[in-house]
């Protein structure tokens, strides 16, 4: 009976995902993480997000500050648009990946690729990388 038991795990006691590439405009960061885990915890949602310290320069979205969060990544992606349009801010919503072999995917260079919203609607792409355990711009595109 113990080794059944031991072998089914309920969702709750899984590991969380997380990030620390996704954005939100400077100067609103602690207003949209606020309402972020609020939301979250009045819909009984796994995500919780803070800021990471420090802000990243684009050339045509912007400054944003860097956040990081754990949780569901799909809940992430959802509370980060509804996010945007609710506190009339600008967001990043990364982590997407560009489909590569292994071998390069090992060695190059460790690129994120991410959606820009504003006031909910996406106005543009970002390609970061990490450079010195801090992500920064390498190419911007308007949608």
């Amino acid at each position: 009976m113990n080794a059944i038991r031991s072998n089914t795990a309920s969702k709750a006691e899984m590991p969380l995902a997380g990030a620390d590439s996704f954005g939100v405009e400077h100067g609103k960061a602690q207003e949209v993480i606020d309402w972020m885990n609020d939301h979250a915890k009045k819909n009984g949602q796994k995500f919780q997000a803070k800021t990471s310290g420090y802000t990243m320069q684009t050339t045509k979205f912007g400054i944003f500050e860097m956040i990081s969060w754990s949780g569901d990544w799909s809940v992430a992606r959802n509370i980060m648009q509804k996010a945007s349009g609710k506190t009339r801010s600008k967001v990043i919503e990364s982590g997407y990946h560009e489909k590569r072999d292994l071998l390069s995917a090992m060695f190059g260079s460790s690129s994120e690729f991410g959606k820009v919203y504003s006031n909910g609607k996406l106005v543009g792409q970002i390609e970061t990388v990490k450079k010195s355990g801090k992500w920064i711009s390498k190419t911007e595109s308007f949608a």
